[in-house]
């Protein structure tokens, strides 16, 4: 095969028309989303982990308390990525999120590379935050005077005698099987727990108002500035989980005119939840002091109130859940759009036969994200889901940028302002927050991309259905 069949194989792109095709019955999926469950969802995939693990986990080991100028850096830097997510859901209401929109913009291989990524980095959010989940469930045992065997509790190396860390794949798990009860089983659950998830952070907020100390907050930057960057690239997998709301486009009722705004309103309302709840967290308890496992319910013991600890700690487990259904949402819908393109296995993509849900890849995906969390410390799970979703964000970016001047006349539900300057400043915060990153997740990632380059030029630049005759000649052409 010559260089340039090659070149069109790799940057062939998925038609926009082909997005509304009739798809076979035993790949489609039911729509039962409307607007709110659609931002439940995003809301249930934004605030969990974010506030009642890692907030107190930044504040203690990284930046003291200015984690709320890392929150707000995190957040405007997502705000920037949700921007373009937005107008896309409003172009093309697919499954697959930033997967389709790379395959429609930039081509087959862009899409592949953005559609691997995501399927390690949904599990390994997952599996980090039921790791989250875990740390309260312990808490809240010890409260009510249940002792456990310490080599159930964590994973090696994370405690004396620690071997496996079962709560934690016990959630995983569960959240497998409340998947695979249907989507609209899954709309219900995350808009109850979401609305449970969201009274905890409001009492959080009105009860510890009161109980804040304002020398809590001097200094304000005990490790200087810089610590402010890194702990914005840490709670940064706090703020993105719109994006695995996404992929649920194709289950919406209307997608094109409910998904941009459920993106828009689930980060609005998670962002002013994550400040207000910072403010509380470092003004009750001096940062150094602050639990990097269970802050929010350690503060309020600590100020005299152990009823209202007990109170975070079950709406933690709640809320914290949710996080877990939704990221286990975004890679099952992201594995089976890929099947039914074709660029992985067909058998991937068959849905159970009347609840209408990719069961197949979502028991995969509960088992695998089960021994992660069961497995490895969190933060080295943690470390390993930012560097792909940034890199999603920025292929996303640059897709918009591409689409808004190779198809200006497409229509679009919502169109992202300043194009193109929030996009690129999107681009630019997940590049320098992507260059704060270890080394060794750096190794991790191009491991994980090598594997998969050697899935596509083995397997799916061949299987794919624009490999097709009839798909081929429907193609846009390739530049």
């Amino acid at each position: 095969m010559s260089l340039a069949e090659v070149r069109g194989q790799i940057l062939r792109r998925k038609p926009i028309a082909e997005i509304e095709d009739d798809t076979p019955t035993d790949q489609q999926l039911s729509k039962h989303l409307g607007l709110w469950q659609l931002t439940a969802i995003g809301v249930g995939g934004i605030i969990g982990a974010g506030i009642f693990a890692l907030a107190g986990s930044v504040a203690h080991n990284t930046t003291g308390p200015s984690v709320l100028v890392s929150f707000l850096i995190a957040g405007f830097a997502s705000a920037c990525a949700a921007l373009c997510y937005a107008e896309f859901a409003g172009m093309v209401p697919k499954a697959g999120s930033a997967y389709t929109y790379g395959y429609v913009s930039l081509g087959e291989l862009a899409g592949w590379f953005i559609g691997w990524d995501l399927l390690l980095e949904y599990v390994a959010v997952a599996a980090v935050v039921a790791i989250g989940v875990s740390g309260y469930f312990n808490f809240l045992l010890d409260q009510i005077g249940i002792t456990l065997p310490h080599w159930m509790l964590g994973a090696s190396g994370t405690g004396d005698g620690h071997v496996v860390d079962v709560f934690a794949m016990l959630f995983c798990l569960g959240s497998a099987f409340i998947l695979s009860r249907g989507i609209r089983s899954v709309g219900r659950f995350e808009t109850v727990a979401v609305g449970i998830k969201v009274a905890i952070v409001l009492l959080i907020i009105v009860l510890g108002v009161f109980k804040i100390d304002s020398a809590n907050y001097s200094p304000y930057f005990p490790h200087g500035v810089a610590a402010v960057w890194t702990g914005a690239a840490t709670v940064f997998f706090a703020v993105f989980g719109y994006d695995a709301m996404s992929t649920a486009a194709e289950e919406s009722t209307e997608a094109k005119k409910h998904l941009p705004k459920a993106i828009i309103y689930s980060l609005a309302i998670a962002m002013v939840l994550y400040v207000l709840a910072t403010l509380v967290l470092t003004g009750m308890q001096k940062y150094t002091e602050i639990s990097p496992t269970s802050g929010f319910s350690t503060a309020f013991k600590s100020v005299g109130m152990p009823g209202v600890a007990n109170i975070i700690a079950v709406g933690a487990i709640v809320g914290i859940i949710t996080v877990v259904l939704t990221f286990m949402l975004g890679v099952t819908r992201v594995w089976f759009a890929m099947s039914r393109d074709g660029l992985l296995p067909a058998w991937f993509a068959k849905t159970h036969p009347t609840r209408k849900v990719p069961t197949r890849v979502t028991w995969i995906v509960g088992f695998g994200s089960a021994i992660l969390a069961g497995l490895l410390p969190i933060n080295t799970v943690a470390e390993l889901t930012n560097i792909g979703i940034l890199m999603a964000f920025i292929v996303v970016s640059v897709s918009v940028i591409v689409m808004r001047y190779t198809r200006p006349d497409e229509p679009r539900e919502f169109r992202l302002p300043l194009m193109p300057v929030v996009p690129v400043v999107g681009i630019g915060f997940s590049i320098y927050l992507i260059w704060s990153l270890p080394w060794e997740t750096w190794v991790r990632f191009a491991v994980w991309l090598i594997v998969g380059l050697c899935v596509y030029f083995g397997y799916s630049r061949n299987h794919s259905r624009l490999a097709r005759p009839a798909a081929t000649a429907g193609a846009a052409e390739t530049p």
